[in-house]
């Protein structure tokens, strides 16, 4: 039996929880299936490298020794894979995920820098459901991501926040609220959503549970994508919290946006994988950055006007 990168990444997955259910999540799998590939491990090295009962999780003296060499193997093979790419791209291609308009309003301009800066570099665009809140980035499908939080915590992620904006409540424009200025998220307590099939902490978020002080949530209908969400509420089976440049980039007839008062906002980040990132995703955060000093540096001129 020989020793797998997979088996490895598999027990520092545990290690860094202490918990293998987290740990099961957050790597896709079951958690039985997780439990069997660490008994695996440990026949293969001849050692336990957890102590564990149903209640706790803890490393043994061994264990603690090979995760020190699991991270560096794991950052090293990594780094191989990400060289060997860049080689296999000849001048360089760079895959960008996104969720829904995750892609919207600064993204455009980032790409259009990067592009600029690198004109010989494929960009690819690849759009993701709703059930992958981080658009490839946690599989290794892609090299960075525009994406919306909250998104489960991973040691490995970084993120560079580009814009923040409001939540707004769409709904169909024949339902009693579309007229009005605004909501409250009392005033819709008892209305049927529209849920996104989604990691929990996502789906929950654009539930707006924690606005809702325990008020259970009556779920109408469940869709993957945006066109479902907004084909769910076009036929009356829910309304749905939305991001407020919704009403730009999905504006049909038959749907209203109405601002919602008391609901916390939505913010759009560009992710990538620290443990992984290859030069061209460092000068794709490089962009970024770049792209909102100009914007910041054009605000007060444009506020003068």
């Amino acid at each position: 039996m020989e020793l797998e990168l997979r088996s490895l990444r598999y027990f520092v997955a545990v290690a860094e929880d202490l918990h293998f259910g987290r740990a099961a999540d957050k790597l896709h799998i079951s958690q039985p299936a997780l439990s069997v590939q660490i008994r695996k491990l440990e026949r293969l090295l001849g050692v336990d490298v957890f102590l564990r009962d149903s209640r706790h999780v803890e490393l043994t003296s061994a264990g603690e020794a090979v995760l020190e060499e699991a991270r560096r193997t794991l950052a090293a093979a990594d780094h191989t894979v990400a060289v060997a790419r860049n080689i296999a791209r000849g001048s360089g291609r760079l895959d960008i995920g996104f969720v829904a308009n995750a892609a919207a309003e600064l993204t455009p301009a980032v790409v259009e820098e990067f592009s600029r800066r690198h004109p010989h570099v494929d960009v690819r665009m690849r759009q993701y459901a709703f059930a992958d809140p981080l658009a490839g980035l946690a599989s290794g499908d892609v090299d960075a991501a525009f994406v919306r939080p909250p998104l489960r915590p991973d040691a490995h992620v970084d993120c560079l926040p580009l814009l923040h904006e409001e939540r707004v409540l769409i709904l169909s424009e024949r339902h009693p609220l579309a007229q009005r200025p605004a909501v409250s998220v009392e005033m819709v307590l008892d209305e049927a959503f529209v849920a996104r099939r989604a990691p929990q902490e996502w789906r929950d978020f654009w539930l707006g549970v924690d606005h809702r002080y325990g008020h259970p949530v009556r779920v109408g209908a469940e869709v993957s994508t945006v066109d479902e969400c907004l084909e769910a509420v076009l036929t009356g089976r829910g309304i749905a919290f939305t991001q407020s440049s919704s009403q730009r980039y999905y504006a049909r007839p038959g749907l209203a946006f109405v601002p919602v008062d008391d609901l916390s906002g939505s913010t759009v980040v560009l992710a990538w994988r620290r443990d992984t990132a290859a030069p061209l995703v460092n000068d794709l955060v490089a962009s970024a950055r770049g792209v909102l000093g100009a914007r910041a540096a054009d605000r007060p001129r444009s506020s003068q006007h």
